[in-house]
């Protein structure tokens, strides 16, 4: 095994490839317009203090939650579509993916985020990330903690680039 094949590059995601501040404040501004919900998406830094974790993360949780007090509101629906189809890629920060593939040059580069199991992965794929690292993304409810399974993982994460 030859010394790039051995070094390996961890990337986050939220505001270090993606620019997750633009895509909260876009969130937030759809979820205060006429067609969403009021209050259905819970964004900002207190959401972060409840969850530990981007904003995004309690969206999902806080738009199910509004969908099942309120299953007549059909703006529910239309703020699951907006969610689900939100252009990630316009909110890569400028040459992230040219970034990542000048690192591949000198050994693998993974993407190490927290978030949830449905949500951060789709974000990920929507962007481009999740083929620019040819699959290699390890996703954990709170990344910092899960430090020492990093290394075991790898070889899973290497698997898991299939659709």
């Amino acid at each position: 095994m030859s010394g790039a094949e051995e070094t390996v590059f961890l990337f986050d995601v939220d505001n270090t490839l993606l620019d997750n501040d633009r895509i909260e404040a876009d969130i937030a501004a759809m979820s205060n317009s006429s067609s969403a919900p009021r209050g259905a998406i819970a964004s900002g830094p207190s959401s972060r203090r409840c969850t530990g974790n981007s904003a995004l993360r309690i969206n999902l949780d806080t738009v199910q939650r509004f969908r099942l007090e309120a299953l007549q509101d059909p703006r529910v629906l239309g703020l699951s579509s907006f969610l689900l189809g939100y252009p990630f890629a316009r909110r890569l920060y400028p040459r992230a993916l040219e970034t990542l593939a000048h690192v591949r040059k000198f050994g693998r580069t993974v993407i190490l985020s927290d978030g949830d199991a449905v949500f951060q992965p789709h974000k990920i794929r929507r962007a481009g990330l999740w083929d620019a690292v040819e699959g290699r993304v390890l996703i954990y409810v709170h990344k910092e903690r899960m430090l020492q399974d990093v290394p075991a993982s790898l070889p899973r994460a290497a698997l898991h680039h299939g659709r």
